[in-house]
């Protein structure tokens, strides 16, 4: 039987959206186990009402989880282990970079790489000596730590991933570039923690939105790197507004708890988003 998980961040409330993935993942979940995970890792954003705003919500819904709620803040030791262990394998290099520095050399490159959603880091730090390395540590520096796409790759070799609505897809290592593994401010990130996670919670079915596709190329190479089981994907199509763009939580009048407010009951809420 599949083990699914829906895994919202608690930085804002539910929407249609969240909605129509957490339905999806409960029903491919079938008669297996559907779990639910907070993926809170970033401090900045997240506040202590969503939690349970978002139990609230799926309760309302009718979609219903096993066991406890897993939180990712919980389990930093596991991504630090993770980590340190790409660092043996030198497939990750620290990275001093600011946001401006990095848009200022991209701007000054006259073909700058490009992924799905726009340019890719350029590879400043990529080639600093150990010297240099060194220098930056002890002057105080924080580094952010990405993984070096092409080491990885010639680690794993070819790889590809099964996907239920999108067939099998071959790997592509440079198709997200050198992407930050653990930030300066957060000793993780999402690719990371979410590749951890699921072997953790034993997830054999990870389901979510078409607009993550191009992070599991990534995330295939950290699962092969780490030696971790390689679960099967379906990346559901996304619910948009009038404009056709893409709900995100500011769209505060789509969210499941103002459309409950308003009367709206959870068949006509499905109803709504087709189904």
């Amino acid at each position: 039987m599949p083990v699914t998980r829906f895994a919202p961040s608690p930085t804002g409330r539910l929407h249609l959206g969240h909605a129509y993935s957490a339905r999806v993942t409960r029903e491919l979940a079938g008669g297996g186990t559907f779990l639910l995970r907070f993926e809170d890792i970033d401090h900045t954003r997240i506040r202590p009402e969503f939690y349970a705003g978002i139990e609230q919500d799926l309760h309302w819904l009718g979609l219903n989880w096993s066991g406890e709620p897993l939180r990712q803040s919980d389990r930093l030791d596991a991504y630090t282990t993770a980590l340190e262990q790409l660092r043996q394998q030198g497939t990750i290099y620290p990275c001093f970079c600011t946001r401006r520095e990095i848009q200022a050399e991209l701007g000054a490159m006259a073909a700058a790489p490009q992924g799905p959603e726009g340019p890719l880091y350029p590879g400043t730090c990529r080639g600093l000596s150990s010297q240099q390395t060194r220098a930056r540590l002890d002057s105080g520096d924080l580094p952010a730590w990405r993984l070096d796409s092409t080491k990885a790759a010639a680690i794993t070799g070819p790889l590809s991933f099964a996907d239920e609505h999108h067939g099998t897809i071959a790997i592509d290592p440079d198709l997200l570039g050198d992407v930050v593994l653990s930030r300066k401010d957060i000793a993780t990130s999402y690719h990371l923690a979410v590749v951890v996670d699921d072997a953790f919670q034993g997830i054999d079915l990870v389901t979510r939105g078409e607009d993550l596709l191009p992070s599991t190329h990534v995330h295939r190479l950290l699962q092969a790197l780490l030696g971790l089981p390689e679960p099967r994907y379906h990346h559901h199509r996304l619910i948009t507004d009038e404009q056709g763009r893409r709900l995100a939580k500011r769209h505060d009048s789509l969210a499941i708890a103002t459309l409950r407010e308003r009367g709206l009951s959870p068949e006509e809420l499905w109803e709504r988003i087709g189904l």
